[in-house]
């Protein structure tokens, strides 16, 4: 995992958001103090499961999949252009994309209805 980690600095410039998060299960290498260090130092929040609750993780597994599976990048020639697809990928999902499971609107639709109710 330390390796997946530089890795990942590394294609990132070593640039982090500050609010970046990284999220896993509580795997034996996840929850090695060496690890969490590092992944601190590196300006991540890490966040993990609950032990045994695979469903903690279900909706980011879930907008992963639908963004793996729509997301055109195979032509990406920069990491800079392919941030900017992620970034209009997401846009696009929190602002136009209707969805069954909150109430038929927008993510960002029923942020504002959970705010004002």
């Amino acid at each position: 995992m330390e390796k997946t980690l530089e890795e990942l600095l590394s294609n990132m410039d070593y640039t982090i958001h500050p609010e970046a998060i990284l999220h896993s299960d509580q795997g034996m290498h996840y929850t090695h103090p060496v690890f969490q260090n590092k992944v601190k130092k590196a300006g991540f929040k890490q966040s993990m499961s609950r032990k045994g609750n695979c469903w903690d993780n279900a909706p980011m597994e879930s907008f992963f999949g639908h963004m793996k599976d729509e997301l055109e990048y195979e032509d990406c020639q920069t990491i800079q252009e392919l941030r900017q697809r992620v970034n209009e990928y997401i846009l696009e999902y929190n602002t136009e994309r209707y969805q069954w499971g909150l109430k038929k609107m927008t993510p960002d639709e029923y942020r504002s209805h959970l705010l004002t109710a």
